[in-house]
């Protein structure tokens, strides 16, 4: 699927998304906050929930929390828009309150579809939540930074569960653990990369 295909795809998801009158948190949100950067990037960042300013601008981490996003990406020479970032809910809970799992159930369907349509080679979850959607059952504090390998819908992922930016803002033991996980995603990408190689050539091989 290149580029062109998925951007469309991903502005229909949005369209559809938007028009659901069914999806829980809407009524007192002030903007659907879906997701920004590159459609076709190799990884894809999920957090928690809009807040305040993501709310009013109708994007996801440009608060605070966005800016500490901002700097670990520039800590590793990542682009902001060569990844794409979004949340396991799209609407803002109400006072920035934790989302229900039957919120986080309502919107899976549509982050499924962003993930199916992405295709990220690596998705960093941002906080337990959704940590949880790809790892149940788990502390963040025993698994932060350390990378698994998920079968997503006949597909392989590498999860790489990490703190939520907002906690380590509050908590300075947490801010240096998370800029410690942010500075293994590079050597993990490039893993993730050569692995995709050799499974490549053995195919072609097996065909041969």
């Amino acid at each position: 699927m290149t580029k062109e295909i998925k951007t469309k795809k991903l502005k229909e998801l949005y369209i559809k998304m938007k028009a659901d009158k069914t999806l829980p948190l809407q009524e007192e949100a002030a903007n659907l906050v879906f997701g920004t950067g590159n459609p076709a990037a190799e990884i894809m960042f999920i957090g928690e929930g809009p807040g305040y300013w993501e709310d009013q601008k109708g994007e996801p981490f440009v608060g605070n929390a966005g800016k500490f996003l901002d700097q670990l990406l520039h800590s590793i020479k990542l682009p902001r828009e060569s990844v794409f970032i979004t949340n396991v809910v799209n609407y803002r809970p109400p006072e920035n309150r934790d989302p229900l799992p039957e919120e986080i159930a309502a919107f899976g369907p549509y982050i499924d579809e962003m993930i199916d349509i992405i295709k990220p080679k690596i998705i960093v979850t941002l906080g337990r939540f959704s940590m949880a959607k790809f790892i149940p059952g788990v502390r963040i504090s025993d698994v932060h930074g350390k990378k698994k390998l998920i079968d997503w819908k006949k597909r392989k992922i590498t999860i790489i569960p990490m703190y939520h930016p907002a906690a380590g803002l509050r908590n300075g033991e947490v801010k240096r653990r998370t800029i410690d996980d942010f500075g293994k995603i590079p050597d993990i990408l490039t893993e993730v990369e050569q692995t995709e190689v050799v499974q490549t050539e053995v195919e072609q091989m097996e065909l041969i």
